[in-house]
This record gives C-alpha cells, sequence and structure tokens, in this order.
C-alpha cells in the first residue's frame, strides 16, 4: 500500500481526510479533484486508490465520521444529567462547543450531502435523525415533567439545532465573544424556545454556575 516514507497508513489516510475537508469546504466537492488531493498530501493520484474506493467514497467516509464524533460526543455530555434541564443546558453546549470548532466538517455535511449516493446518503440522513431523536427525547422528558411547553416536539428540535448549528457560518474565533459566552447565551435561548417554566429557568441558571 502506497505511502510517503516514514508514514504509517493509518497517518497516511489521517493526512488525506484532513487534506480533503479542508479541500472540499475551499472549493466544494466537484471542484476537489484526487489530484490536488493527492499533490496535498504528497502522493501520486493513482496511490489514493489504495486508500479509497472513489471520490464520493472518500465523502462518505468524512461525514460518517463527523457523525460518528458527534454522536460520542453526544453521549459523553449527557452522561450523568441530572434532569431534562440540566440534559438540554448540556446538549446546548456541546452542540455549540462542536459546530464552533469543526466548523468544516459542518459545512460539508451540510452542503455536500446531496453528493453521496442514494445508499450513502440514506445511511448519513438515520446517523442524523438518531442525533435529533436524542434532543426530541430531553424536550419530551422537560414535557412530562411539566418544565417544558415546546408545542410540536419534531419541530421544536428541528428549530433548535438550526439555530445552534448556525453559529458554524458567522462564529470566529477572533471576534468579540468567546465559545463560553456563546454557550451562555444559547443555554438561555433555547430555555426560552422550548417554553421553560420559570422554574426551569432558575434550575438552568443554576446549571451555568
Amino acid at each position: 500500500m502506497a505511502r510517503i516514507a516514514g508514514k504509517t497508513t493509518e497517518q497516511t489516510i489521517l493526512d488525506m481526510k484532513r487534506a480533503a475537508t479542508r479541500l472540499i469546504a475551499l472549493h466544494g466537492f466537484e471542484g476537489m479533484n484526487l489530484r490536488l488531493l493527492a499533490e496535498e498530501i504528497g502522493l501520486k493520484a493513482g496511490s489514493l486508490y489504495n486508500h479509497i474506493e472513489s471520490k464520493e467514497s472518500l465523502l462518505h467516509e468524512l461525514l460518517s465520521d463527523t457523525m460518528a464524533e458527534l454522536m460520542a460526543g453526544l453521549d459523553a455530555a449527557l452522561a450523568g444529567a441530572d434532569g431534562p434541564v440540566d440534559a438540554l443546558g448540556r446538549f446546548v453546549t456541546f452542540h455549540i462547543e462542536f459546530h464552533a470548532v469543526r466548523r468544516d466538517e459542518v459545512f460539508i455535511g451540510n452542503a455536500e450531502l446531496r453528493s453521496l449516493n442514494t445508499a450513502h446518503r440514506s445511511e448519513i440522513v438515520a446517523m442524523r435523525a438518531r442525533y435529533e431523536k436524542r434532543l426530541a427525547a430531553i424536550l419530551r422528558d422537560g414535557q412530562t415533567a411539566g418544565l417544558f411547553s415546546p408545542g410540536d416536539i419534531r419541530v421544536a428540535s428541528y428549530a433548535l439545532i438550526a439555530m445552534l448549528s448556525g453559529v458554524c457560518h458567522w462564529y470566529r474565533a477572533d471576534g468579540r465573544l468567546s465559545v463560553a459566552q456563546l454557550v451562555r447565551q444559547h443555554r438561555r435561548l433555547a430555555l426560552g424556545a422550548v417554553g421553560a417554566t420559570p422554574a426551569a429557568i432558575a434550575a438552568g441558571q443554576r446549571g451555568r454556575r
């Protein structure tokens, strides 16, 4: 299997995925060709096929990796949550922190899903649905406990995720607000968006301290 001298196969694949993410975010999937990618990591274009089946399969791997990391991170963030208010705060915190620093991956996931074949697209959409269902379950628990009044839970889940994910489009690390400040404001916004009771809002404020 071709690789640069001194690099393991695993490192070559990691470098390839990082370069592909950067190039797709910059040029779009159609504008990123494998010859350009190979040049970025010091390989001949034909050598890439030792690591991938096709350009489309590489895109699928990138999106699948991102969704797997997102799900694993959410599992860790929600572990030990003390009720739906705490769980919602943890969801918001994780989602904002992830999307603020993984802008290229999130952009590609949103912009290039259409470039996947039908089977790969269905797989990624199913992974997204599992992530969204975690938020829906939190809202449903809050509604059952009389802490939230979100209306249609599916609509509320979609609206919250759209709001939180928007950070990747406009947040800048050198801007006037830190990620921690964004988290605090979005936690307040999320509680308002789900119709949290005064008791839930008070609990959410205590949880930020």
